[in-house]
Protein backbone atom coordinates (compact mmCIF):
# COMPACT_ATOMS: atom_id res chain seq x y z
CA UNK A 1 0.00 0.00 0.00
CA UNK A 2 1.37 3.37 -0.96
CA UNK A 3 1.55 6.20 1.54
CA UNK A 4 -0.84 9.16 1.59
CA UNK A 5 1.02 12.44 1.97
CA UNK A 6 0.19 16.10 2.53
CA UNK A 7 1.58 18.70 0.15
CA UNK A 8 5.10 20.01 0.78
CA UNK A 9 5.01 19.05 4.49
CA UNK A 10 7.02 15.85 4.72
CA UNK A 11 10.29 17.76 4.91
CA UNK A 12 9.01 19.81 7.83
CA UNK A 13 6.95 17.45 10.00
CA UNK A 14 8.77 14.40 11.28
CA UNK A 15 7.20 11.05 12.19
CA UNK A 16 6.06 10.44 15.74
CA UNK A 17 8.93 8.13 16.62
CA UNK A 18 12.57 7.92 15.69
CA UNK A 19 12.10 4.85 13.50
CA UNK A 20 13.94 4.88 10.23
CA UNK A 21 11.93 4.90 7.02
CA UNK A 22 12.85 1.30 6.24
CA UNK A 23 11.08 0.04 9.37
CA UNK A 24 7.48 -1.19 8.91
CA UNK A 25 4.74 1.13 9.99
CA UNK A 26 2.61 0.16 12.98
CA UNK A 27 -0.94 -0.98 12.39
CA UNK A 28 -3.83 1.13 13.64
CA UNK A 29 -7.26 -0.51 13.82
CA UNK A 30 -10.44 1.42 13.03
CA UNK A 31 -13.67 0.53 14.79
CA UNK A 32 -16.93 2.02 13.49
CA UNK A 33 -19.91 2.36 15.82
CA UNK A 34 -22.25 4.27 13.49
CA UNK A 35 -24.87 1.52 13.67
CA UNK A 36 -24.86 1.45 17.47
CA UNK A 37 -23.58 4.67 19.07
CA UNK A 38 -24.45 6.67 15.95
CA UNK A 39 -28.03 5.41 16.21
CA UNK A 40 -28.34 7.45 19.42
CA UNK A 41 -28.21 10.65 17.37
CA UNK A 42 -31.30 12.79 17.77
CA UNK A 43 -33.59 12.11 14.81
CA UNK A 44 -31.70 9.06 13.50
CA UNK A 45 -33.55 5.73 13.25
CA UNK A 46 -31.98 2.97 11.17
CA UNK A 47 -34.02 0.30 9.46
CA UNK A 48 -32.53 -3.15 8.93
CA UNK A 49 -31.96 -2.24 5.29
CA UNK A 50 -30.18 0.96 6.37
CA UNK A 51 -27.86 -0.97 8.68
CA UNK A 52 -26.97 -3.50 6.02
CA UNK A 53 -26.30 -0.75 3.46
CA UNK A 54 -24.08 1.21 5.85
CA UNK A 55 -22.21 -1.92 6.89
CA UNK A 56 -21.49 -2.63 3.22
CA UNK A 57 -20.13 0.92 2.74
CA UNK A 58 -17.85 0.58 5.77
CA UNK A 59 -16.67 -2.88 4.76
CA UNK A 60 -15.77 -1.72 1.27
CA UNK A 61 -13.95 1.31 2.67
CA UNK A 62 -11.65 -0.91 4.74
CA UNK A 63 -12.81 -0.36 8.33
CA UNK A 64 -11.56 -3.16 10.59
CA UNK A 65 -14.50 -3.47 13.00
CA UNK A 66 -18.19 -2.74 12.44
CA UNK A 67 -20.33 -2.61 15.55
CA UNK A 68 -23.82 -3.62 14.50
CA UNK A 69 -25.86 -2.96 17.61
CA UNK A 70 -27.22 -4.56 20.76
CA UNK A 71 -28.62 -8.09 20.19
CA UNK A 72 -31.89 -8.55 22.04
CA UNK A 73 -32.43 -4.84 22.63
CA UNK A 74 -34.85 -4.44 19.68
CA UNK A 75 -36.21 -6.55 16.80
CA UNK A 76 -33.95 -4.89 14.17
CA UNK A 77 -30.71 -5.65 16.02
CA UNK A 78 -31.90 -9.14 16.91
CA UNK A 79 -32.59 -9.86 13.23
CA UNK A 80 -29.31 -8.23 12.20
CA UNK A 81 -27.36 -10.67 14.37
CA UNK A 82 -29.51 -13.63 13.40
CA UNK A 83 -27.43 -14.56 10.36
CA UNK A 84 -24.01 -14.04 8.82
CA UNK A 85 -23.54 -10.91 6.75
CA UNK A 86 -20.54 -12.00 4.68
CA UNK A 87 -18.40 -9.01 5.68
CA UNK A 88 -14.61 -8.93 5.68
CA UNK A 89 -14.64 -6.62 8.69
CA UNK A 90 -14.99 -8.01 12.20
CA UNK A 91 -18.72 -7.72 12.86
CA UNK A 92 -19.20 -6.86 16.51
CA UNK A 93 -22.06 -7.17 18.97
CA UNK A 94 -22.39 -4.68 21.82
CA UNK A 95 -23.75 -5.25 25.28
CA UNK A 96 -23.23 -4.97 29.03
CA UNK A 97 -21.10 -7.12 31.23
CA UNK A 98 -23.05 -9.40 33.56
CA UNK A 99 -25.39 -7.62 35.94
CA UNK A 100 -24.55 -7.26 39.62
CA UNK A 101 -25.93 -10.11 41.67
CA UNK A 102 -26.15 -12.54 38.73
CA UNK A 103 -23.81 -15.16 37.46
CA UNK A 104 -22.58 -15.14 33.87
CA UNK A 105 -24.68 -18.26 33.22
CA UNK A 106 -27.83 -16.61 34.56
CA UNK A 107 -27.86 -13.26 32.76
CA UNK A 108 -30.29 -13.00 29.79
CA UNK A 109 -28.48 -9.99 28.32
CA UNK A 110 -25.15 -11.78 28.37
CA UNK A 111 -26.77 -14.88 26.85
CA UNK A 112 -28.12 -12.82 23.93
CA UNK A 113 -24.62 -11.49 23.27
CA UNK A 114 -23.04 -14.93 23.37
CA UNK A 115 -25.71 -16.38 21.05
CA UNK A 116 -25.44 -13.58 18.46
CA UNK A 117 -23.87 -14.35 15.09
CA UNK A 118 -20.97 -11.98 15.66
CA UNK A 119 -17.21 -12.23 15.23
CA UNK A 120 -16.51 -10.19 18.36
CA UNK A 121 -18.24 -8.91 21.47
CA UNK A 122 -17.73 -5.41 22.79
CA UNK A 123 -18.74 -5.15 26.42
CA UNK A 124 -19.36 -1.87 28.18
CA UNK A 125 -18.34 -1.70 31.82
CA UNK A 126 -18.22 0.98 34.50
CA UNK A 127 -14.69 2.08 35.37
CA UNK A 128 -15.47 5.19 37.42
CA UNK A 129 -15.89 4.21 41.07
CA UNK A 130 -18.59 6.88 41.47
CA UNK A 131 -20.73 5.20 38.78
CA UNK A 132 -20.14 1.75 40.23
CA UNK A 133 -21.52 2.84 43.59
CA UNK A 134 -24.32 5.18 42.38
CA UNK A 135 -25.46 3.82 38.99
CA UNK A 136 -24.82 0.10 39.47
CA UNK A 137 -25.34 0.15 43.25
CA UNK A 138 -22.73 -2.51 43.75
CA UNK A 139 -19.23 -2.86 45.17
CA UNK A 140 -15.99 -2.10 43.40
CA UNK A 141 -14.94 -5.73 43.83
CA UNK A 142 -18.14 -7.10 42.28
CA UNK A 143 -17.73 -4.79 39.28
CA UNK A 144 -14.23 -6.15 38.69
CA UNK A 145 -15.64 -9.68 38.98
CA UNK A 146 -18.33 -8.79 36.42
CA UNK A 147 -15.64 -7.71 33.95
CA UNK A 148 -13.63 -10.84 34.63
CA UNK A 149 -16.59 -13.24 34.29
CA UNK A 150 -17.93 -11.62 31.12
CA UNK A 151 -14.61 -11.66 29.29
CA UNK A 152 -14.09 -15.29 30.28
CA UNK A 153 -17.55 -16.26 29.00
CA UNK A 154 -16.96 -14.68 25.59
CA UNK A 155 -13.48 -16.15 25.29
CA UNK A 156 -14.92 -19.57 26.08
CA UNK A 157 -17.25 -19.12 23.11
CA UNK A 158 -14.26 -18.37 20.88
CA UNK A 159 -15.11 -14.71 20.42
CA UNK A 160 -12.73 -11.79 20.16
CA UNK A 161 -13.42 -9.51 23.13
CA UNK A 162 -13.34 -5.75 23.53
CA UNK A 163 -14.12 -3.84 26.70
CA UNK A 164 -15.43 -0.29 26.46
CA UNK A 165 -14.28 1.29 29.73
CA UNK A 166 -17.15 3.72 30.26
CA UNK A 167 -16.28 7.13 31.78
CA UNK A 168 -12.67 6.00 31.95
CA UNK A 169 -11.05 9.44 31.88
CA UNK A 170 -13.33 10.86 34.55
CA UNK A 171 -12.81 7.69 36.55
CA UNK A 172 -9.05 7.90 36.19
CA UNK A 173 -9.04 11.49 37.45
CA UNK A 174 -11.12 10.48 40.48
CA UNK A 175 -9.49 7.14 41.30
CA UNK A 176 -6.67 6.13 38.95
CA UNK A 177 -5.93 2.89 40.79
CA UNK A 178 -9.47 1.57 40.32
CA UNK A 179 -9.79 2.68 36.68
CA UNK A 180 -6.49 0.96 35.90
CA UNK A 181 -7.62 -2.15 37.79
CA UNK A 182 -10.66 -2.42 35.47
CA UNK A 183 -8.51 -2.09 32.36
CA UNK A 184 -5.89 -4.51 33.68
CA UNK A 185 -8.52 -7.11 34.62
CA UNK A 186 -9.98 -7.17 31.12
CA UNK A 187 -6.54 -7.46 29.53
CA UNK A 188 -5.43 -10.25 31.86
CA UNK A 189 -8.55 -12.24 31.04
CA UNK A 190 -7.75 -12.05 27.33
CA UNK A 191 -9.59 -9.01 25.98
CA UNK A 192 -8.09 -8.07 22.62
CA UNK A 193 -8.82 -4.38 23.16
CA UNK A 194 -9.29 -2.31 26.28
CA UNK A 195 -11.02 0.83 25.00
CA UNK A 196 -10.80 4.02 27.04
CA UNK A 197 -14.04 5.99 26.71
CA UNK A 198 -14.42 9.73 27.19
CA UNK A 199 -18.13 9.16 27.68
CA UNK A 200 -19.04 12.68 28.78
CA UNK A 201 -16.77 14.24 26.14
CA UNK A 202 -15.19 16.72 28.54
CA UNK A 203 -11.56 15.61 28.47
CA UNK A 204 -8.98 17.72 26.61
CA UNK A 205 -6.16 16.41 24.38
CA UNK A 206 -3.32 17.01 26.83
CA UNK A 207 -5.27 15.10 29.49
CA UNK A 208 -5.98 12.23 27.10
CA UNK A 209 -2.30 11.98 26.21
CA UNK A 210 -1.15 11.88 29.82
CA UNK A 211 -3.78 9.33 30.90
CA UNK A 212 -3.22 7.01 27.93
CA UNK A 213 0.48 7.04 28.73
CA UNK A 214 -0.42 5.98 32.26
CA UNK A 215 -2.58 3.13 30.96
CA UNK A 216 0.04 1.84 28.52
CA UNK A 217 2.40 1.37 31.46
CA UNK A 218 -0.05 -1.31 32.67
CA UNK A 219 -1.71 -2.55 29.44
CA UNK A 220 0.38 -2.73 26.24
CA UNK A 221 -0.51 0.00 23.74
CA UNK A 222 -1.31 -2.53 21.01
CA UNK A 223 -4.23 -3.59 23.23
CA UNK A 224 -5.46 -0.08 24.06
CA UNK A 225 -8.17 1.85 22.21
CA UNK A 226 -9.83 5.26 22.37
CA UNK A 227 -13.55 6.13 22.19
CA UNK A 228 -14.06 9.90 22.23
CA UNK A 229 -17.20 12.00 22.33
CA UNK A 230 -17.32 15.49 20.88
CA UNK A 231 -18.88 17.66 23.60
CA UNK A 232 -15.94 20.09 23.55
CA UNK A 233 -15.24 19.74 19.79
CA UNK A 234 -12.15 17.69 20.70
CA UNK A 235 -13.11 14.14 19.72
CA UNK A 236 -10.85 13.90 16.65
CA UNK A 237 -8.01 15.71 18.45
CA UNK A 238 -8.44 13.45 21.50
CA UNK A 239 -8.33 10.34 19.30
CA UNK A 240 -5.10 11.50 17.67
CA UNK A 241 -3.65 12.41 21.08
CA UNK A 242 -4.38 8.86 22.24
CA UNK A 243 -2.54 7.46 19.22
CA UNK A 244 0.44 9.68 19.96
CA UNK A 245 0.42 8.37 23.52
CA UNK A 246 0.39 4.70 22.46
CA UNK A 247 -3.20 3.60 21.68
CA UNK A 248 -3.56 1.53 18.51
CA UNK A 249 -7.34 1.19 18.20
CA UNK A 250 -9.70 4.08 17.37
CA UNK A 251 -13.48 4.09 17.63
CA UNK A 252 -15.66 6.59 15.81
CA UNK A 253 -18.68 7.10 13.58
CA UNK A 254 -19.26 8.21 10.01
CA UNK A 255 -19.79 11.98 9.89
CA UNK A 256 -19.45 12.14 13.67
CA UNK A 257 -22.91 10.77 14.46
CA UNK A 258 -23.66 10.12 18.11
CA UNK A 259 -25.66 11.26 21.10
CA UNK A 260 -25.49 14.89 22.24
CA UNK A 261 -22.65 16.45 20.19
CA UNK A 262 -21.61 13.22 18.50
CA UNK A 263 -18.61 10.89 18.45
CA UNK A 264 -15.19 11.21 16.89
CA UNK A 265 -15.72 11.68 13.16
CA UNK A 266 -14.19 8.63 11.50
CA UNK A 267 -14.19 10.42 8.12
CA UNK A 268 -11.92 13.18 9.44
CA UNK A 269 -9.76 10.68 11.29
CA UNK A 270 -9.20 8.63 8.14
CA UNK A 271 -8.22 11.77 6.23
CA UNK A 272 -5.72 12.79 8.91
CA UNK A 273 -4.25 9.31 9.36
CA UNK A 274 -3.79 8.81 5.63
CA UNK A 275 -2.69 12.27 4.51
CA UNK A 276 -0.73 13.84 7.35
CA UNK A 277 2.90 12.64 7.33
CA UNK A 278 3.16 12.62 11.12
CA UNK A 279 0.70 9.70 11.05
CA UNK A 280 0.92 8.25 7.54
CA UNK A 281 4.68 7.71 7.80
CA UNK A 282 4.41 5.91 11.14
CA UNK A 283 1.10 4.08 10.91
CA UNK A 284 -0.90 1.97 8.51
CA UNK A 285 -4.70 1.58 8.45
CA UNK A 286 -6.98 -0.74 6.52
CA UNK A 287 -8.13 2.01 4.16
CA UNK A 288 -6.03 1.88 0.98
CA UNK A 289 -5.21 4.91 -1.18
CA UNK A 290 -7.74 3.70 -3.75
CA UNK A 291 -10.47 3.44 -1.13
CA UNK A 292 -9.51 6.80 0.34
CA UNK A 293 -10.72 8.31 -2.93
CA UNK A 294 -14.21 6.97 -2.02
CA UNK A 295 -14.31 8.82 1.30
CA UNK A 296 -16.50 11.69 0.07
CA UNK A 297 -18.93 9.26 -1.56
CA UNK A 298 -19.22 7.18 1.61
CA UNK A 299 -19.83 10.27 3.75
CA UNK A 300 -22.54 11.57 1.45
CA UNK A 301 -24.10 8.13 1.01
CA UNK A 302 -24.74 8.02 4.74
CA UNK A 303 -26.51 11.38 4.54
CA UNK A 304 -28.58 10.03 1.66
CA UNK A 305 -29.65 7.04 3.73
CA UNK A 306 -30.58 9.41 6.56
CA UNK A 307 -32.39 11.70 4.10
CA UNK A 308 -30.58 14.79 5.31
CA UNK A 309 -28.42 17.45 3.73
CA UNK A 310 -24.67 16.90 3.96
CA UNK A 311 -22.56 19.26 6.06
CA UNK A 312 -21.10 21.64 3.47
CA UNK A 313 -18.28 22.59 5.84
CA UNK A 314 -17.19 19.08 6.84
CA UNK A 315 -13.40 18.65 6.69
CA UNK A 316 -12.09 16.77 3.66
CA UNK A 317 -15.51 15.77 2.24
CA UNK A 318 -17.74 18.86 2.49
CA UNK A 319 -18.76 20.90 -0.55
CA UNK A 320 -16.87 23.85 0.92
CA UNK A 321 -13.79 21.91 2.08
CA UNK A 322 -11.86 22.97 -1.03
CA UNK A 323 -13.91 26.01 -2.01
CA UNK A 324 -12.31 29.42 -2.42
CA UNK A 325 -14.26 32.65 -2.58
CA UNK A 326 -11.70 35.46 -2.53
CA UNK A 327 -10.38 36.49 -5.94
CA UNK A 328 -6.74 36.81 -4.88
CA UNK A 329 -6.88 33.29 -3.42
CA UNK A 330 -8.37 31.93 -6.63
CA UNK A 331 -5.63 33.54 -8.69
CA UNK A 332 -2.98 31.86 -6.54
CA UNK A 333 -4.73 28.48 -6.66
CA UNK A 334 -4.82 28.57 -10.44
CA UNK A 335 -1.04 28.97 -10.40
CA UNK A 336 -0.46 26.27 -7.78
CA UNK A 337 -3.28 24.67 -5.72
CA UNK A 338 -0.87 24.06 -2.82
CA UNK A 339 -0.96 27.80 -2.08
CA UNK A 340 -4.35 27.42 -0.37
CA UNK A 341 -4.98 23.66 -0.05
CA UNK A 342 -3.49 21.40 2.61
CA UNK A 343 -4.13 18.23 0.53
CA UNK A 344 -5.34 17.53 -2.98
CA UNK A 345 -9.15 17.20 -2.99
CA UNK A 346 -9.02 14.27 -5.42
CA UNK A 347 -7.29 12.09 -2.83
CA UNK A 348 -10.53 11.93 -0.81
CA UNK A 349 -12.87 12.00 -3.80
CA UNK A 350 -13.75 15.68 -3.45
CA UNK A 351 -13.16 18.50 -5.92
CA UNK A 352 -11.84 22.03 -5.97
CA UNK A 353 -14.38 24.86 -6.27
CA UNK A 354 -13.53 28.46 -7.05
CA UNK A 355 -16.71 30.23 -6.05
CA UNK A 356 -18.30 32.99 -8.03
CA UNK A 357 -19.62 35.71 -5.72
CA UNK A 358 -19.56 39.41 -5.02
CA UNK A 359 -16.04 38.94 -3.65
CA UNK A 360 -14.82 37.08 -6.72
CA UNK A 361 -12.40 38.26 -9.36
CA UNK A 362 -11.96 37.31 -12.99
CA UNK A 363 -9.82 34.32 -11.94
CA UNK A 364 -12.78 32.78 -10.09
CA UNK A 365 -15.04 33.23 -13.11
CA UNK A 366 -12.53 31.78 -15.55
CA UNK A 367 -11.79 28.84 -13.27
CA UNK A 368 -15.47 28.01 -12.83
CA UNK A 369 -16.08 28.32 -16.57
CA UNK A 370 -13.20 25.94 -17.22
CA UNK A 371 -14.52 23.47 -14.65
CA UNK A 372 -17.92 23.24 -16.33
CA UNK A 373 -16.37 22.93 -19.78
CA UNK A 374 -16.97 26.45 -21.08
CA UNK A 375 -14.09 27.91 -23.09
CA UNK A 376 -13.69 31.68 -22.74
CA UNK A 377 -10.87 34.07 -23.45
CA UNK A 378 -9.65 35.98 -20.43
CA UNK A 379 -9.99 39.24 -22.35
CA UNK A 380 -13.46 38.52 -23.77
CA UNK A 381 -15.61 41.51 -22.66
CA UNK A 382 -18.43 39.07 -21.93
CA UNK A 383 -16.38 37.61 -19.05
CA UNK A 384 -16.11 41.02 -17.43
CA UNK A 385 -19.83 41.57 -18.07
CA UNK A 386 -20.64 38.20 -16.46
CA UNK A 387 -18.70 39.21 -13.35
CA UNK A 388 -20.59 42.51 -13.20
CA UNK A 389 -23.94 40.73 -13.52
CA UNK A 390 -23.02 38.29 -10.75
CA UNK A 391 -22.09 41.11 -8.41
CA UNK A 392 -25.28 43.05 -9.22
CA UNK A 393 -27.44 40.00 -8.61
CA UNK A 394 -25.67 39.05 -5.40
CA UNK A 395 -26.31 42.59 -4.15
CA UNK A 396 -30.05 41.87 -4.31
CA UNK A 397 -29.84 38.41 -2.73
CA UNK A 398 -28.54 35.82 -5.19
CA UNK A 399 -25.78 33.52 -3.92
CA UNK A 400 -24.12 31.77 -6.86
CA UNK A 401 -21.48 30.17 -4.67
CA UNK A 402 -24.31 27.94 -3.40
CA UNK A 403 -25.98 27.48 -6.79
CA UNK A 404 -23.48 26.15 -9.28
CA UNK A 405 -26.06 25.17 -11.90
CA UNK A 406 -27.69 28.62 -11.95
CA UNK A 407 -24.28 30.21 -12.40
CA UNK A 408 -23.47 27.92 -15.31
CA UNK A 409 -26.79 28.78 -16.97
CA UNK A 410 -26.20 32.50 -16.42
CA UNK A 411 -22.77 32.21 -18.03
CA UNK A 412 -24.03 30.16 -20.95
CA UNK A 413 -26.88 32.62 -21.55
CA UNK A 414 -24.48 35.56 -21.66
CA UNK A 415 -22.26 33.58 -24.02
CA UNK A 416 -25.28 32.62 -26.18
CA UNK A 417 -25.13 28.90 -25.43
CA UNK A 418 -28.61 28.18 -24.01
CA UNK A 419 -31.38 27.44 -26.55
CA UNK A 420 -34.93 28.69 -25.99
CA UNK A 421 -36.34 25.24 -25.24
CA UNK A 422 -39.78 26.35 -24.06
CA UNK A 423 -41.63 29.34 -22.71
CA UNK A 424 -43.94 29.37 -19.69
CA UNK A 425 -46.59 31.85 -20.77
CA UNK A 426 -48.60 31.67 -17.56
CA UNK A 427 -48.90 29.83 -14.28
CA UNK A 428 -51.49 29.94 -11.52
CA UNK A 429 -51.18 28.52 -8.01
CA UNK A 430 -54.08 28.18 -5.57
CA UNK A 431 -54.23 27.03 -1.95
CA UNK A 432 -57.62 25.94 -0.69
CA UNK A 433 -58.79 24.64 2.67
CA UNK A 434 -61.88 22.46 2.55
CA UNK A 435 -63.71 19.50 4.05
CA UNK A 436 -62.93 16.28 2.18
CA UNK A 437 -65.20 13.33 1.46
CA UNK A 438 -64.64 11.76 4.89
CA UNK A 439 -65.31 14.96 6.80
CA UNK A 440 -61.69 15.96 7.46
CA UNK A 441 -60.44 19.53 7.10
CA UNK A 442 -57.59 19.49 4.57
CA UNK A 443 -55.47 22.08 2.79
CA UNK A 444 -55.00 21.43 -0.91
CA UNK A 445 -52.59 23.16 -3.31
CA UNK A 446 -53.15 23.14 -7.06
CA UNK A 447 -51.11 24.66 -9.89
CA UNK A 448 -51.89 25.22 -13.58
CA UNK A 449 -49.06 25.91 -16.04
CA UNK A 450 -49.31 26.97 -19.70
CA UNK A 451 -46.20 26.20 -21.78
CA UNK A 452 -45.24 26.84 -25.39
CA UNK A 453 -42.80 24.41 -27.00
CA UNK A 454 -42.03 25.48 -30.57
CA UNK A 455 -45.41 25.74 -32.28
CA UNK A 456 -47.20 23.62 -29.68
CA UNK A 457 -49.08 24.81 -26.60
CA UNK A 458 -49.53 22.71 -23.49
CA UNK A 459 -51.51 23.23 -20.31
CA UNK A 460 -50.94 21.03 -17.26
CA UNK A 461 -52.48 20.96 -13.79
CA UNK A 462 -51.37 19.15 -10.66
CA UNK A 463 -52.09 18.97 -6.95
CA UNK A 464 -49.22 18.87 -4.46
CA UNK A 465 -48.30 18.84 -0.79
CA UNK A 466 -47.85 22.59 -1.01
CA UNK A 467 -47.87 25.33 -3.65
CA UNK A 468 -44.25 24.78 -4.67
CA UNK A 469 -44.70 21.02 -4.97
CA UNK A 470 -47.86 21.54 -7.03
CA UNK A 471 -46.06 24.02 -9.32
CA UNK A 472 -43.15 21.61 -9.76
CA UNK A 473 -45.44 18.71 -10.67
CA UNK A 474 -47.46 20.79 -13.12
CA UNK A 475 -44.39 22.30 -14.76
CA UNK A 476 -42.81 18.91 -15.39
CA UNK A 477 -46.02 17.11 -16.32
CA UNK A 478 -45.85 17.75 -20.06
CA UNK A 479 -43.02 19.51 -21.89
CA UNK A 480 -43.76 17.92 -25.22
CA UNK A 481 -40.64 16.67 -27.02
CA UNK A 482 -38.50 17.42 -23.97
CA UNK A 483 -40.45 15.20 -21.60
CA UNK A 484 -38.16 12.20 -22.05
CA UNK A 485 -35.14 14.30 -21.07
CA UNK A 486 -36.55 15.21 -17.65
CA UNK A 487 -38.24 11.96 -16.63
CA UNK A 488 -35.30 11.09 -14.35
CA UNK A 489 -35.23 14.52 -12.69
CA UNK A 490 -36.02 14.66 -8.97
CA UNK A 491 -35.91 17.49 -6.45
CA UNK A 492 -33.98 16.36 -3.36
CA UNK A 493 -33.83 19.48 -1.21
CA UNK A 494 -35.65 22.81 -0.89
CA UNK A 495 -34.30 25.62 1.26
CA UNK A 496 -35.77 29.04 1.95
CA UNK A 497 -34.09 32.04 3.54
CA UNK A 498 -35.68 35.39 4.32
CA UNK A 499 -33.09 38.05 3.49
CA UNK A 500 -34.59 41.04 5.27
CA UNK A 501 -37.30 41.79 7.80
CA UNK A 502 -40.84 43.01 7.34
CA UNK A 503 -43.86 42.01 5.31
CA UNK A 504 -42.09 42.88 2.04
CA UNK A 505 -39.10 40.66 2.80
CA UNK A 506 -37.01 39.30 -0.07
CA UNK A 507 -36.89 35.52 -0.21
CA UNK A 508 -34.05 33.34 -1.48
CA UNK A 509 -34.90 29.80 -2.56
CA UNK A 510 -32.29 27.10 -3.22
CA UNK A 511 -33.38 23.86 -4.86
CA UNK A 512 -31.16 20.79 -5.09
CA UNK A 513 -31.94 18.37 -7.91
CA UNK A 514 -30.74 14.93 -8.90
CA UNK A 515 -30.93 13.00 -12.16
CA UNK A 516 -31.17 9.32 -12.98
CA UNK A 517 -27.37 8.99 -12.88
CA UNK A 518 -27.09 10.36 -9.35
CA UNK A 519 -25.60 13.69 -10.46
CA UNK A 520 -26.70 16.65 -8.33
CA UNK A 521 -26.91 20.38 -8.86
CA UNK A 522 -28.33 23.43 -7.11
CA UNK A 523 -30.34 26.31 -8.56
CA UNK A 524 -31.49 29.60 -7.06
CA UNK A 525 -34.32 32.10 -7.23
CA UNK A 526 -34.77 35.44 -5.46
CA UNK A 527 -37.95 37.49 -5.20
CA UNK A 528 -40.21 39.22 -2.67
CA UNK A 529 -42.70 36.46 -3.61
CA UNK A 530 -41.72 32.97 -2.43
CA UNK A 531 -43.64 31.32 -5.27
CA UNK A 532 -41.85 33.46 -7.86
CA UNK A 533 -38.45 32.72 -6.29
CA UNK A 534 -39.29 29.01 -6.28
CA UNK A 535 -40.40 29.17 -9.91
CA UNK A 536 -37.07 30.73 -10.95
CA UNK A 537 -35.16 27.92 -9.24
CA UNK A 538 -37.45 25.24 -10.69
CA UNK A 539 -37.05 26.64 -14.21
CA UNK A 540 -33.27 26.75 -13.90
CA UNK A 541 -33.22 23.14 -12.70
CA UNK A 542 -35.20 21.92 -15.69
CA UNK A 543 -33.25 23.98 -18.23
CA UNK A 544 -29.95 22.85 -16.70
CA UNK A 545 -31.03 19.23 -17.09
CA UNK A 546 -31.88 19.85 -20.77
CA UNK A 547 -28.52 21.55 -21.40
CA UNK A 548 -26.65 18.79 -19.61
CA UNK A 549 -28.51 16.13 -21.59
CA UNK A 550 -27.78 17.83 -24.92
CA UNK A 551 -31.45 18.31 -25.76
CA UNK A 552 -31.97 19.84 -29.22
CA UNK A 553 -33.40 23.34 -29.58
Amino acid sequence: MSEGRGQNLSSVIRPLTSVVSAMARERLYLFDTTLRDGAQTNGVDFTLHDKLAIAALLDDLGVDYIEGGYPGANPIDTELFGSDRGLRATFTAFGMTRRPGRSAANDPGLAALLDARADAICYVAKTWDYHVRVALETTLEDNLASIRDSVRAAKAKGREVLLDCEHFFDGYKANPDYALACAKTAHQEGARWVVLCDTNGGTLPHEVGAIVEGVTAVVPGDHVGIHAHNDTEQAVANSLAAVRAGARHIQGTLNGLGERCGNANLVSLIGNLKLKPEYSESFEIGVTDDKLAHLTRVSRSLDEILNRASNRHAPYVGDSAFATKAGIHASAIMKDPATYEHVRPETVGNRRKLLVSDQAGRSNVLAELERVGITADRHDPRVAYLLDVVKEREAVGYAYEAADASFELLARRILGQVPQYFDVTRFDVNVEQRINAVGERVTVSMAVVKVTVGDENFMSAAEGNGPVNALDLALRKDLGKYQTYIKGLNLTDYRVRILNAGTEAVTRVLIESEDENGERWTTIGVSPNIIDASFQALMDSIVYKLVKSGAPA
